[in-house]
């Protein structure tokens, strides 16, 4: 019986003819935008302004995009008309009048530079998140570039402290030391909170920053100096240090030290599978809570990389850098989260810079010893919960009984968590050092600990912060810390003894 149906063949040249349709609609759109961007540039040679551009100057980056009716308008808006007055001051400062507040993978002439995260080695491609006029229709990453600091950027830009369209010169900022690769450098199950290759960015990618004109920096910068505290003369007086000239410098206590300064850069698959969420739920979720500052987490679902508004972290090592991916070198190790009162200003409340200090002379011992010694600084202010709501728990402990059976209840009265620190991220740094196994782990955390065996890093001691180096007013802290699973080879307090650890109160100053 004879078919009815279509012929294979004909049905094959039917597709071709589609894709070839398609193609060319695709090479249409392409010249349509180049035109666009042709005419954009001739009107505004053209056309008087507020604002008159140097010789170097280029476009404002809504010049080099599509035109607005070539835009999608979809319940996000895309762009936004100003008042007359605000239009003129915006172009004052140098900006034009239409705001592009995202952009859409489909989009007419988004062509962003690929990015394979986790593939092997500098091929993978560069992390390009400036919306500079050059740049913003080839970006990859979402975010902008000095985390938390980014605010300060933006500020320098509006009262034209900065030109907008500066490119840094990266003349003699290599890093001062070497560092890597490593095999987990291409596991993007390893590292997920920081771009790899971000403290050599400008230099592998120096061909791509020319050839397409795109703006490239570093995430991650290494450098090299010396260390000064006052507690650290009295560690060399006592003998707990001893100079040698190389690690410990004088009788002074000062350290050489070589530092590694490190800004977030997540890859949100790579997030969300840490976290054991979905990515979606993760991009809505910070979307929403950051006030929607960034649209392009929901509409722009093909870039995989953020960087977020946070602090990051510095790596203090002591010794040679080499050693702490050296298996055959032990490594002493403290993790240390942000502590201003106590790290900058000495407040007595809470064992932060008693155990600073000491994790930094064990590390300084450890490298002496032909070692590695490193101390790493998150910036996760109060937990993370930030000062504001740190000082506020402060004030519902004095005005009650500080008592340390009611020590996490205070911040979960206030803050609804115990802590929002998230460990789950923090090993990243680890795998970026190469580091494999952890000798002496100075730290009594066991979300730290657990966070860094779960990650496949093993701890092979556990140093818990020495009882004469623990401020009477923080025993509050340490032993409702301690009660609620953190390390010590000691006594773990009943409920009854926890009650009466007590801490003290604002009225022992007020005469």
């Amino acid at each position: 019986m004879a078919s009815s149906g279509p012929d294979a063949s004909d049905v094959g040249n039917g597709v071709a003819d589609i894709l070839q349709a398609l193609k060319v609609i695709q090479e249409n759109q392409a010249r349509l935008a180049a035109e666009v961007e042709s005419v954009s540039h001739r009107f505004d040679s053209l056309a008087p302004s507020t604002h008159s551009p140097t010789l170097n100057e280029k476009p404002s980056p809504e010049q080099n995009l599509p035109a607005e009716s070539s835009l999608p308008q979809p319940a996000l808006a895309v762009v936004s008309k100003e008042s007359s007055s605000a239009r003129v001051q915006a172009e004052k400062a140098g900006f034009t009048s239409r705001i592009i507040l995202t952009t859409y993978p489909k989009q007419i002439g988004i062509n962003p530079i690929p990015l394979n995260w986790g593939a092997p080695g500098p091929k993978r491609g560069p992390v390009v998140v400036s919306r500079s006029s050059s740049t913003i229709r080839k970006r990859n990453a979402i975010g902008a570039h000095g985390g938390s600091y980014s605010i300060y950027f933006a500020l320098a830009l509006a009262s034209k402290q900065l030109n907008v369209n500066h490119r840094p010169d990266f003349t003699n900022t290599e890093p001062a030391a070497n560092i890597g690769p490593f095999p987990q450098w291409s596991d993007k199950k390893k590292i997920v909170a920081m771009d790899p290759w971000g403290h050599l960015a400008p230099w592998l990618y120096a061909d791509t920053m020319q050839k397409d004109d795109v703006d490239i920096r570093p995430t991650i910068a290494i450098t090299k100096a010396h260390m000064k505290l006052p507690e650290l003369e009295e560690s060399v007086r006592s003998g707990r240090l001893v100079p040698d000239g190389k690690v410990c410098l004088n009788e002074a206590g000062e350290l050489a030290v070589t530092k590694f300064a490190v800004e977030p850069v997540w890859y949100l698959p790579g997030v969300a599978e840490r976290f054991g969420i979905d990515e979606g739920v993760l991009r809505r979720s910070l979307f929403e809570h950051t006030g929607g500052s960034y649209p392009e987490l929901i509409t722009r679902g093909d870039i995989k990389v953020f960087l977020p508004p946070i602090g990051g972290l510095t790596v203090y090592c002591f010794g040679d850098p080499a050693k702490m991916s050296d298996e055959n070198a032990r490594l002493s190790l403290r993790i240390h989260d942000e502590c201003n009162g106590s790290d900058v200003f000495g407040s007595d409340i809470c064992t932060c810079r008693p155990y600073l200090i000491f994790g930094i002379e064990e590390a300084v011992k450890e490298a002496q010893n032909g070692g590695s010694g490193v101390v790493i600084y998150f910036r996760k202010e109060g937990r993370a919960l930030g000062e504001v709501t740190k000082y506020l728990v402060y004030n519902a402990r004095k005005r009650g009984e500080d008592r340390a059976s009611d020590y996490f209840k205070r911040t979960e009265n206030i803050a609804g968590v115990k802590d929002m620190r998230f460990q789950a991220l923090m090993p990243d740094i680890l795998h970026w050092l190469g580091i494999k196994k952890i000798d002496r782990m100075l730290s009594m955390s066991n979300m730290k600990h657990d966070a860094i065996v779960g990650q496949g890093i093993p701890i092979h001691e556990r140093v818990e912060l020495p009882e004469e180096l623990i401020p009477a007013d923080s025993r509050v802290e340490i032993d409702a810390k301690i009660t609620a699973g953190y390390f010590t080879t000691g006594h773990r307090m009943t409920e009854d003894e926890l009650q009466a650890v007590k801490g003290r109160m604002w009225e022992d100053i007020d005469h």
